[in-house]
Formats: structure tokens, C-alpha cells, sequence
């Protein structure tokens, strides 16, 4: 019996070993990669020297995200019809209420007007060299424009005695006008959005000050418009916050 008691240990602790080795064991679920995600855009496509853009620029252009960078740097610019900077004065409000706008919304690291009387070209291409001084990923275009009309109203009867053109609100003015923002991607010469706010207001004057009255009337429209006209800007801005890559992916545990 003693001479069996080695030889019936070495069986059982075998049997053991093999049954350990016989349990299933449950590895980690592997998932399968999806499709890859569209390559971010990086280059500018718009040469100067070319009239359009070859195919497949246009597709890499088209199948790239639309999203605005983290840490952005934005200038607020008012340029003039065709996009091209304005030399005039910049009297007016709006570029502020818009930069106002943009830094209280938390989207974007800086905003700041933009001064367009540095030495730069016309076109885009000086949109692009002023973005490239200011040191601003985008810039924010700014424009308005305005139809105007008069017309004689029952009190312009008044008129057949001349004295009367001077004081009696007989005429009168009608503007409709269209406060627009465009967000221009400077590094890609991409526009992200533009947005349109329309106005429209009319007032009654005399011939001798209707001139006057309609600028006054332009300055107070686009008071009231750029208020709303911010608000657009922001909700576009959100989703371009919203679509950036990897924004809506949640970490995932492993599982065993």
C-alpha cells in the first residue's frame, strides 16, 4: 500500500491539471472596425492662378467634415458687395455686436475686429493675408445692403405752396434691406455657413430731410437686425462645435 499511495497522488494531481485545462475560457469580444472616417481638409484648393477646381479636388472637398477647430480664433470683418475689403469708415455697430456675441458664447478662444487699412491685396487674397496678421483660423464677413423708394403720401397736397416742402411729412421712405454674416475658413478658403438677416421699415418726411432720414432709418435697422442676426451666427457656430470629429464618442469599457 505504501508503494501505490506516489503513484495515486501523481494521478489525481494530473486528472486536476487536465481538468482545468479542459474548462472553456471566454476571451474579449473583438469589434470590427468600421469605415474610415473622412480625411480632415487641410489645403487650400483655390489657387489663384486657376479658374475652378480639378475633380478630384472637388470630391476631397466635398467628402471632408465640416466642423469648427477647437481654441479658434475668430475676426469679425465688414467687407464691401463682391467680398472685397471695405476702405470706408467703420461707423458702423454691427462688427462689435457680432464680437460681442461670439466672445460671451464660450465657442470660440478669441474674436476681434479686424482693421482693413493694413497694406494687403484686394480680393481674397487680402481677406487671407489679414487673417494670416490677426493670426485668426476664420474670418466672420459682414455686410449689409439696401433697396430704397419714396413716394408721395395725402399729406404731400401741401406742397402746392413751396413753403410747406419744408417742414410737412409728405413723402414717404421705404427701405428693405439684408444684414448678412459669412464664416470663411482662411487656412482651407473654405465658407462654413452664411446667414441672412432681412429688415424693412418705413417713415414719413419732409423732401428736404428725406435723405437724412433714410440713412437714420438704415442706422436703426441694422440695430434691431444684428441682434438676430448674431443669434443665427450661434446656432450655426453650435453645430459646427457639435461636428467635430470624435465630439459624440464615448469611452467604451472593455468586456471580458
Amino acid at each position: 500500500m505504501t508503494r501505490l499511495i506516489p503513484i495515486v497522488a501523481a494521478v489525481v494531481v494530473s486528472s486536476c491539471a487536465a481538468g482545468r485545462a479542459a474548462q472553456p475560457t471566454l476571451s474579449p469580444l473583438a469589434f470590427e472596425a468600421g469605415p474610415a472616417a473622412p480625411a480632415v481638409l487641410e489645403q487650400n484648393h483655390f489657387a489663384r492662378d486657376r479658374g475652378t477646381v480639378s475633380e478630384s479636388e472637388l470630391r476631397d472637398i466635398l467628402a471632408s467634415p465640416v466642423f469648427l477647430e477647437e481654441n479658434a480664433r475668430v475676426g469679425v470683418l465688414p467687407v464691401m458687395v463682391r467680398y472685397e475689403l471695405d476702405e470706408a469708415v467703420p461707423v458702423e455697430a454691427a462688427p462689435s455686436s457680432l464680437v460681442e456675441s461670439l466672445e460671451s458664447s464660450g465657442l470660440v478662444e478669441l474674436a476681434t475686429e479686424v482693421s482693413s487699412e493694413w497694406p494687403v491685396d484686394r480680393g481674397v487674397a487680402g481677406l487671407r493675408e489679414l487673417a494670416a496678421r490677426y493670426r485668426t483660423e476664420y474670418l466672420l464677413l459682414y455686410r449689409h445692403r439696401f433697396v430704397d423708394a419714396d413716394r408721395l403720401n395725402p399729406a404731400a397736397l401741401s406742397y402746392l405752396t413751396l413753403i410747406a416742402s419744408l417742414f410737412v411729412p409728405g413723402t414717404t421712405i421705404e427701405s428693405s434691406g439684408v444684414l448678412e454674416a459669412t464664416l470663411f475658413d482662411v487656412k482651407t478658403g473654405t465658407i462654413l455657413f452664411t446667414v441672412n438677416e432681412r429688415v424693412h421699415g418705413e417713415a414719413v418726411t419732409s423732401p428736404v430731410a428725406a435723405e437724412r432720414n433714410q440713412e437714420q432709418q438704415h442706422r436703426a435697422l441694422v440695430k434691431e437686425g444684428v441682434k438676430r442676426l448674431a443669434d443665427q451666427v450661434l446656432l450655426r457656430m453650435r453645430r459646427l462645435v457639435a461636428s467635430r470629429p470624435g465630439a459624440h464618442e464615448a469611452p467604451r469599457a472593455e468586456l471580458r
